[in-house]
């Protein structure tokens, strides 16, 4: 099961550098001129988790397997991008196929960096983009919309569903409001097939200079309005900064964002905000061999859980051995659980807990 963070924003705002640095490697081109990225990069990174190495410790296990996100750094949009400008049929096709948008916006100054609009406004960039993807789903919307109230009017119950929620939608941009900002008023199995561009959750990362780090910067308090009122989340990291710790021996990294000031990076802070965004929990298993955590959406039931590790679990399911994690710590590990009564036989109506620590029976 994948999950997927779109990296967005103008050109020359920091997104590649932060890709750069959250992915560790240098497959993304960070240059001085707008389109330096054309193809989207991926990454794959490590969801921090301390619970990990806890269990990994208790269990005896010889090596630890965290869970993961992917993210893609998508080049810049600019004015003009849902009507085709720059390269945007592209990025639009891009960000179509991300869970969850992190929007990057360039909260410092900089001569010696131009900036596409010509100065620093972090809250105009965002609203350029963010018209650019209403523009984008409104334009999608109204070229379905003849087909559906033709198909609706034969009597097509699917498309009189669709009809049902795409009107709502359409008056919600028409007035400049995103998708998003209606959805928990509508159908979510038909949203998600709608697949659109402002329906998809966003999190608002300030690019501030190095010495707003740990506090920000006026431009970053302005995100962090706007983000409240929009249903957004919005963190301040340094885009240098994270490049340089990047660079650093993972021993000596605890010690230089100690010096700034900095309990944990900035990049972490990212990746955690795209596991919350896409509303994600972890489930474990531990053992001698391994400790690994796997990722699951909120809500998921046990036969789903299971399916994530091997299909054969999922199909021929029979229950699910779960320890919470603090009963898992507390008893010692497996043996110490089951001897207390805490470990609990859960069936196929079960809802995974995040920290559970689990063993699927199955049989095929």
């Amino acid at each position: 099961m994948g999950f997927r963070c779109g990296i967005v924003g103008l050109p020359n705002v920091g997104k590649s550098t932060l890709f750069n640095a959250l992915a560790e490697t240098a497959a993304a081109e960070a240059a001085n001129y707008p389109f330096c990225t054309i193809e989207p990069n991926i990454g794959r990174v490590a969801v921090p988790d301390p619970r990990l190495g806890v269990l990994a410790g208790i269990a005896k296990s010889a090596r630890i397997v965290p869970t993961s996100l992917e993210f893609v750094d998508i080049a810049g949009l600019v004015r003009g991008a849902s009507r085709g400008e720059g390269l945007g049929n592209q990025f639009l096709a891009h960000i179509r196929e991300v869970d969850a948008i992190v929007h990057v916006l360039r909260c410092f100054e900089d001569p010696d960096i131009t900036h596409v609009e010509g100065g620093v406004d972090p809250l105009r960039d965002a609203e350029i983009v963010e018209t650019e993807l209403m523009l984008a789903d409104l334009e999608s919307l109204e070229r379905r919309l003849s087909g559906l109230e033709k198909r609706a009017r034969s009597g097509d119950r699917e498309s009189q569903a669709q009809l049902a929620v795409i009107g709502p939608l359409l008056e919600a941009l028409r007035a400049g409001r995103p998708a998003r900002s209606i959805l928990e008023q509508q159908d979510e199995g038909t949203v998600q097939r709608l697949q659109l561009l402002t329906a998809k959750p966003v999190v608002y990362v300030c690019n501030v200079e190095e010495a707003a780090a740990a506090s920000g910067n006026e431009f970053s308090r302005l995100v962090a309005g706007r983000a409240v009122e929009g249903g957004a989340r919005a963190i301040v990291v340094s885009a240098a900064i994270e490049a340089e710790i990047s660079r650093l021996p993972p021993a000596e990294r605890g010690e230089f964002l100690a010096g700034l000031g900095l309990a944990d990076s900035g990049l972490d802070r990212v990746i955690r905000a795209g596991y919350d965004l896409l509303r994600l929990i972890t489930f474990f298993t531990a053992g001698p061999k391994e400790t690994r955590a796997w990722t699951i959406v909120h809500g998921t039931l046990a036969p789903l859980a299971a399916g994530v590790i091997h299909g054969d679990f999922e199909r021929g399911f029979i229950a699910a051995e779960t320890i919470s994690y603090e009963d898992y710590v507390a008893c010692g590990g497996e043996a110490g659980a089951r001897e207390k009564g805490r470990m609990r036989i859960e069936g196929r109506d079960y809802v995974v807990q995040d920290g559970d620590v689990m063993l699927f029976r199955f049989n095929v």
